[in-house]
């Protein structure tokens, strides 16, 4: 798949880092030029997918994150959040609102959030082996005012 512009980062899954990643993802979208909405939903799926990882991949230690975005023909964005922690046992049921294994304070919506924020999300998971989810979203190119 050929892509205009990408990033790439690793970081340790410290709470501290979610914002991080968060704000990286917002500055690199801008270049495509979204609205403040849409930039708002790129960056609470990127803070919910690295949540995941923070809290559900790692809950005994710490681990490592990555963080890739792309920009692809079409004006899609393209954003992938991986980790290498446990995994998880079944994705569709995890992919279930209100479903969690973080315990009570936990919504159970991070998926949910996620796919209702971007036009394409796929979750792949191995248990023991991580989890990498890949988030899209198109930017509607902008007409320039003269």
């Amino acid at each position: 798949m050929k892509y205009e512009n990408y990033i790439k980062m690793e970081f340790p899954s410290k709470t501290a880092n979610e914002s991080m990643a968060r704000s990286v993802a917002g500055v690199f979208a801008a270049q495509l030029d979204p609205t403040m909405e849409e930039l708002g939903d790129i960056k609470t799926a990127v803070s919910e997918a690295v949540t995941n990882c923070i809290v559900h991949a790692y809950p005994d230690c710490l681990g490592r994150i990555l963080l890739r975005c792309r920009i692809l023909d079409k004006n899609r964005l393209e954003i992938v959040v991986r980790d290498w922690g446990r995994g998880i046992e079944d994705v569709e049921k995890a992919r279930s609102p209100l479903y969690t294994t973080g315990g009570e304070e936990r919504s159970g919506m991070g998926f949910t959030i996620m796919e209702s924020f971007m036009d394409k999300l796929t979750v792949r998971s191995r248990p023991g082996e991580g989890t990498t989810v890949v988030m899209v979203r198109v930017i509607p190119q902008r007409t320039k005012k003269s």
